[in-house]
């Protein structure tokens, strides 16, 4: 029998080692909240800190982690206005627990979570609740691929390329779809994502087996001026961080063509920049896009149910085995987006 003093909480210990505790179930004051946590997704931030060390993406040894959360609202202190019990809600990352530093262990992969200072539309955003589970667990990443869409400025003239099927790079190349391209090819070494990207509508391209640059002029045109011949795509984002991204844009960009780098580069990549000088390469970070605003666009297309996002979440676990979805969240052959579900 579960005892209802307490909660499962999952904390990081440090490369290959997470543990599952038993901790006190929180207290609500009057300004805070009590959430349950339905369905958690794994990021790839989790994956790399259980294999290689979490300082670098922020999550801390001896600390309750996870930040995908979709969450149930179970109790709420007197003072907390907009809000009813069984409310669907994100914890909103870097603000759910008012310390920026706490926005990868948020407690994602812990049953409950208390939610100080509550406010919402601030430290919790509203999901809504006939949104399937496994549609609005991709909240998260559709923000940072949102961002990066929208910092590039598309729209029904356009044509993009993205490097990286995995769930970030699939959420960009949704969102730029879904504000308009015209057409959108990913770029991806794993034949077992890419089919999930044909099914999307998105063009692919896999390295290993196509010639790359032949496949983007066939795709998008190319045109010849004294920068040489070059392709016509106008957009394009990195959502891998790996050198091979950076060499492919510097490759095929044209004239004007836009970068968003998303992906995040743990060593020095070269970049021409007489290219970037003479082509006028517009290239980016990630974008800005407060979390609060992006939920207007990603909201409204979870809502219009054009795409089938469900599917993009092919592995669940239980928190008891959370290491296991660790392990599951690296295999690029047949994972695309694990979670953890309570």
């Amino acid at each position: 029998m579960v005892d209802p003093r307490t909660y499962k909480a999952a904390v990081y210990r440090g490369i290959g080692n997470v543990d599952l505790v038993d901790l006190p179930y929180p207290k609500c004051g009057d300004d805070e909240i009590i959430i349950r946590n339905l369905l958690t997704g794994v990021c790839g931030s989790d994956v790399a800190a259980y294999h290689s060390g979490g300082d670098d993406n922020m999550i801390w040894k001896d600390h309750e982690f996870g930040h995908e959360a979709i969450s149930e609202v179970v109790e709420i202190g007197r003072n907390v206005v907009g809000l009813h019990l069984g409310d669907h809600v994100f914890p909103n990352y870097d603000k759910a627990l008012r310390d920026p530093m706490r926005m990868a262990t948020v407690g994602g992969f812990s049953e409950f979570i208390r939610i100080p200072e509550c406010e919402v539309g601030y430290s919790v955003l509203k999901i809504d609740n006939d949104i399937p589970l496994r549609t609005a667990v991709l909240f998260e990443p559709f923000v940072i691929g949102t961002r990066a869409a929208r910092s590039l400025n598309p729209g029904p003239s356009k044509t993009a390329i993205v490097f990286g099927a995995g769930i970030i790079g699939m959420s960009a190349a949704i969102m730029l779809k879904w504000f308009g391209c015209v057409k959108v090819m990913i770029v991806d070494i794993s034949e077992w994502r890419l089919e999930n990207a044909r099914r999307f509508g998105l063009v692919t391209c896999n390295p290993t087996n196509e010639d790359f640059k032949a496949k983007a002029f066939a795709e998008f045109g190319s045109k010849t001026s004294f920068l040489g011949e070059r392709c016509s795509a106008d957009l394009y984002i990195d959502a891998i961080g790996k050198k091979a991204a950076i060499d492919s844009f510097a490759l095929v960009a044209g004239f004007e063509a836009s970068l968003a780098v998303v992906g995040v580069h743990h060593a020095p990549v070269d970049l021409d920049l007489a290219m970037l000088c003479y082509a006028n390469w517009h290239v980016g970070g990630c974008g800005n896009l407060p979390t609060e605003e992006a939920m207007v666009d990603i909201l409204d297309m979870m809502r219009s149910g054009t795409y089938d996002l469900s599917s993009l979440v092919t592995h669940e676990y239980p928190v008891d085995q959370i290491e296991e979805a660790l392990v599951m969240g690296a295999d690029t052959t047949q994972a695309q987006k694990v979670c953890i579900a309570f």
